[in-house]
Formats: C-alpha cells, structure tokens, sequence
C-alpha cells in the first residue's frame, strides 16, 4: 500500500499535466476523420493508400511523370516541363503555407496513423496541392480531363491514413488548382506570342 502511495503522482502535479497538455478536443473534422477509417481503413484500401502516399511524397511521383512526358512527347516538350515545374511550385507553396499556419496532424485518439510523415504539420495537405496541379496541367497538355479520377482518390487516402483533416486536403486541391490557373495561363500566353 505504501508503495502505491509514493508512485502516485501528487495531484497538483496531475493538473498542472492536464493544464500543460490538454486532450485534444473532438471536432467535426476529427469525426469525419474517424468515420472515413471506420467505413474505408480496411488493409486493400489501406495498402492502395499507402503506395498512393509514396508516390505523393515531395510530388517525386508526378515529378517523374512530367519528366517521362517531356522526353516521350517532344512535340509538347515545353508544356510538359511547364507543367512539371508547376507541380514542383505546387509542392513549394504547400510547405510554405504548412510552415505559417503550423496545424498540428491529427492526434486523436481515436485515429488511427497508418503512414509515416515528413513532419508533424498537416495544413494544407501537399499530397492533395500537388496532385490537383498535375491533373489539371499534366490533364490539359493530353488533352483529358484528369482532376475527377486523380484528385478525390488522393484526398480521401490522406483521410484513410489519418494524417489529415478535411480541411487540410480541401486548402490543398484549392491552393494546387490556383497554382494550376497561373501554370496554364503562362503556357497560353507563351503560346499565343509564339
């Protein structure tokens, strides 16, 4: 019994942890984000999700593709490396953004974090930034609409894998998609002056 007693921290000490370190609250993001673990975390979905988070990382994946369109499509090669470099200040723009707002991955309890990260800062989701410009340029340079069967599968992985909020894979695709707009009106204006 006496044992029990000096292991026991002294209960000011209790609070002034709970005080230092709070529980995380319950949002409606974090429930979105347990709800779409609970219906999709399942090991198919999240094997998909995990090679899907491999290819995204630091845009390496679309990074290559580009590439492999510049030196396979010579007749589109400038568009292609355009478009690449825009994927490339996609990514870059995603990190300085992450780097201002400083949001916290989600560390509810009750998600479950199936992929490792490069950091612990979750706003936007540089996945979710990176693949909408690729889809939307890598998309227009062949002519196809790409954004429908790219962009929701990525977002929703990031979900699976519970290393973000909605919110964070919505600002992504919005942040990607703007960059995208500048990318593809440089390209028409290159072209037009031609």
């Amino acid at each position: 019994m006496d044992a029990e007693l000096t292991t026991a921290p002294p209960a000011a000490e209790t609070e002034r942890s709970a005080e230092e370190h709070p529980p995380p609250a319950v949002t409606a993001e974090t429930v979105a984000v347990r709800r779409v673990q609970g219906v999709l975390a399942k090991r198919p979905v999240v094997t998909v999700a995990g090679v899907m988070s491999k290819f995204g990382d630091h845009a390496i994946g679309w990074l290559v593709l580009g590439a492999v369109g510049a030196l396979a499509d010579r007749g589109r090669r400038a568009d292609w490396i355009a478009s690449a470099a825009g994927v490339a200040a996609a990514h870059g723009a995603s990190i300085a953004v992450k780097r201002v707002v400083r949001r916290s991955r989600p560390g509810d309890p009750g998600i479950r974090v199936l992929v490792s990260t490069p950091s612990g800062l979750s706003f936007p989701s540089s996945h979710a930034t990176s693949t909408t410009t690729a889809a939307v340029l890598y998309g227009s340079v062949l002519g196809r609409r790409l954004t429908p069967a790219l962009v929701p599968p990525m977002m929703v992985s990031r979900l699976v894998l519970g290393v973000h909020y909605p919110s964070d894979v919505a600002a992504g695709s919005t942040l990607g998609g703007a960059v995208a707009w500048g990318v593809r009106r440089y390209i028409e204006r290159r072209r037009n002056r031609g």
